[in-house]
């Protein structure tokens, strides 16, 4: 029996595991593989979709009433969401790991690529190859200009570009659009400042949002807010000690036209007091124009109606009064509330409501409003008695009222100055009428300086690296036959779906004038497809 190859022995010969990294070269492959691109665009993609949950499910720092009824209404799925921070998705460990690795990631991309960026921008142009007919882009003919002439002549008409001449003095080297590099670098640079002014925002930042009714006002205090969202480095003692009064508000909407109902102006007249001690002021607000005072913003976010109603028990004591704002729930401003009597005699009185701006009875979909100004108000109402469930220790919506321990009433219709008799001696209750009332957005966010210039950084970097071409040209003028001289053009244009030819073309054109061809001879073009050895 014959023996097998030696090839055939030194393929079924057991192959050797590679040797094991040492600590250094495994801290360094993990070092080039977190700043790479491609990481850094996972990163950044992984962040978007970590962001996902926090939209959807209701975060703490945001609605605790939906967090606390979303633990009330399904228990055991809540508890899993709570261990996966999927109620405080932007404090939770795992978002801020992905914000922080993307933010080195971004730092080791940009650093390297500054640098070397730097010493790019300061070399000067590479030498002409040997062969300039092989580039994409090249016209050649023959002069009776000096090859110095020539060459002097392509050199002003360069100007503005990075130019060298040639050891020899036979060729000159140009290049231009470094612009194209510094705006790709500056849009990555640009995104680290948005991540630093986020993030500036999000820990010393403070936003707060408080609902006003008209004629009645805020200070600026934690206990004023009816939600609020302070950095985990801010200190509320510091908030702004400011007074606000909502005076009047004014809302006008079209009243005509394919965009009937449509609004066209929000504005909020206040009156506030910068801090103790100074006098009033007055300012209006209007949306994207919002009111600085003591450092903060107030932004008008929010409307809407809040009818005002008077409950007197069975008693005859008056137990409720004043106006209770509705949330608006369509276009056409029709809002709905509840009004929650724990103390009425003789049974605890709960109160569903909807508000009709101008109110019509629809053939098909009952009252409706049919628009958002109240031409005709309508308040209906629905009235339940029992426990509210207000002694339970949970939190309760002041919009949403529990009736699974309560019985219903009765149904009535309500015009403003109109009262209602509930039966079984419960009491009566009166619409009054309806105010206006306004959301302001109270913020202070540091931030948003470096947030706006990196936004706008990013922009300008972006437009750069799209825009600006990085194009390479060289003139060669070589003694030829008959005492004439041999001028070659040729251009490169570094980048896809760019076209050298162009440059080429217009330097050729204007270096023909003062170059002039032989009149033996004529431009000759050649554009073979370029190789990897172009260069």
């Amino acid at each position: 029996m014959t023996a097998p190859p030696r090839e055939l022995e030194d393929l079924e010969a057991p192959v050797a595991p590679p040797a094991a990294l040492s600590p250094r070269e495994l801290a360094r492959w993990a070092w080039r593989s977190l700043t790479s691109m491609r990481t850094a665009l996972i990163l950044l993609f992984l962040l978007a979709v970590a962001a996902v949950p926090g939209s959807i499910v209701p975060q703490r720092s945001v609605d605790p009433i939906k967090v606390t009824d979303f633990f009330r209404d399904d228990p055991g799925l809540a508890r899993w969401f709570d261990r996966l921070h999927l109620f405080s998705v932007y404090s939770s460990p795992w978002f801020a790991a992905i914000y922080l690795l993307l933010f080195v990631s971004l730092v080791g991309c940009v650093v390297p690529r500054a640098r070397l960026h730097w010493r790019a921008s300061r070399a000067t142009p590479p030498p002409a190859p040997r062969r300039l007919e092989r580039l994409p882009a090249h016209v050649r003919w023959e002069t009776a200009v000096a090859p110095d002439a020539v060459l002097a002549a392509a050199s002003r008409e360069l100007r503005g570009w990075r130019t060298a001449a040639s050891s020899d003095g036979t060729s000159l080297a140009a290049e231009k659009g470094y612009l194209r590099e510094t705006g790709n670098l500056l849009f990555h640079l640009s995104l680290l400042v948005v991540l630093v002014g986020i993030a500036v925002g999000s820990l010393v930042g403070f936003k707060g949002t408080v609902l006003v009714p008209v004629g009645e006002g805020f200070a600026n205090t934690v206990t004023q807010y009816d939600d609020i969202t302070p950095g985990s480095l801010y200190r509320t003692d510091r908030l702004p000690p400011f007074r606000l009064t909502l005076d009047r508000f004014t809302a006008r909407w079209e009243t005509a036209g394919p965009q009937r109902g449509a609004p066209r102006e929000y504005r909020a007249d206040v009156t506030y007091i910068p801090h103790p001690g100074a006098g009033s002021r007055t300012a209006s607000i209007s949306v994207n124009h919002p009111l600085d005072v003591g450092g903060a913003r107030v932004f008008l976010v929010g409307n809407g109606y809040a009818p005002e109603v008077t409950v007197r028990d069975g008693t005859g004591a008056v137990v409720a009064r004043g106006p209770v704002p509705f949330l608006p729930q369509d276009a056409s401003m029709a809002s709905s509330g509840v009004l929650k009597v724990a103390d009425a005699r003789p049974s605890s009185l709960g109160l569903q409501a909807v508000f009709l701006p101008t109110g019509v009875l629809d053939p098909r979909r009952g009252p409706v409003s049919a628009f958002p100004d109240a031409g005709n108000p309508e308040l209906y109402l629905t009235a339940w008695r029992g426990d509210l469930g207000t002694d339970s220790g949970l939190a309760q919506s002041v919009y949403r009222l529990d009736t699974r321990r309560m019985t219903q009433v009765a149904s009535a219709r309500l015009v403003p100055g109109m009262s209602w008799r509930l039966p079984d001696g419960l009491g009566t209750v009166t619409f009054e009428g309806w105010r206006r009332w306004a959301t302001f957005q109270v913020a202070q966010d540091p931030g948003k300086g470096a947030t706006l210039a990196g936004a706008g950084g990013a922009l300008v970097g972006l437009m750069a690296s799209l825009f600006v071409r990085r194009r390479r040209v060289w003139v060669r003028a070589l003694p030829g036959e008959g005492g004439r001289t041999v001028v070659e053009v040729a251009g490169l244009a570094r980048g896809e779906n760019q076209d050298a030819s162009v440059q080429v073309d217009a330097l050729v054109d204007r270096l023909s004038r003062s170059v002039p061809k032989h009149p033996l001879t004529a431009p000759r073009a050649t554009g073979p497809a370029p190789t990897s050895d172009q260069e």
